[in-house]
């Protein structure tokens, strides 16, 4: 599927909203979460201009799966880190065993299920972590209500990690192509969303 002179323009702008975060969004904070920060959005950075320039046909490679599963990984490991201070080492664990998994289950040839299934609960409660954690926060009062924004985007990460992961699997919950028309606009609203929550939250 050939990508659009629209595309290409909602993708430019979600590059440079992940610049902005590494360079300006992520200061006073401890070491952990800026490097799992950086991260996230130094993945999305680079995956916004390698969609620019090769265009929808880097999503055939095989480890666009590992990939998309770093962001929601590092994500939530950051904001773990900065605000479940009890469950830094238990989350750190399970982020580091469940990129092993995925990394493991897409390189290994299996005709069973268990890479569907290690994709689904890897991502999944890293999705939840990210959509539930900042607005509990921002309910209880412990963060500004424009934190949750954080979650929203997480949500729709989630999204669209399952989307890819799915299609890559040969299982797609939607077509390759509603995939491909939707990608950039979630790629950028996702963004959009953590930048905002981060920056006024």
């Amino acid at each position: 599927m050939k990508m659009s002179t629209l595309d290409r323009a909602l993708l430019l702008i979600t590059v440079l909203l992940s610049a902005y975060q590494i360079v300006v969004g992520i200061d006073d904070l401890s070491t952990a979460p800026i490097i799992a920060y950086t991260i996230a959005f130094g993945v999305l950075l680079v995956a916004g201009l390698l969609l620019i320039i090769l265009g929808f046909d880097v999503l055939e490679s095989p480890i666009v799966v590992i990939v998309s599963t770093i962001i929601p990984l590092t994500l939530s490991l950051g904001l773990v880190w900065q605000h479940l201070a009890s469950y830094r080492t238990v989350y750190l664990v399970f982020t580091i065993i469940g990129f092993a998994a995925v990394t493991l289950t897409r390189s290994i040839r299996m005709p069973n299920k268990l890479p569907v299934i290690t994709i689904a609960i890897t991502h999944g409660i890293a999705g939840v972590t990210i959509f539930l954690l900042p607005i509990i926060l921002s309910a209880r009062g412990q963060m500004n209500p424009l934190f949750s924004l954080v979650g929203i985007g997480g949500a729709l990460i989630g999204i669209g990690g399952l989307l890819l992961s799915f299609l890559k699997t040969g299982k797609p919950i939607l077509s390759r192509n509603t995939i491909m028309r939707l990608f950039p606009i979630l790629l950028l609203l996702t963004t959009a969303f953590f930048v905002t929550g981060f920056k006024f939250g």
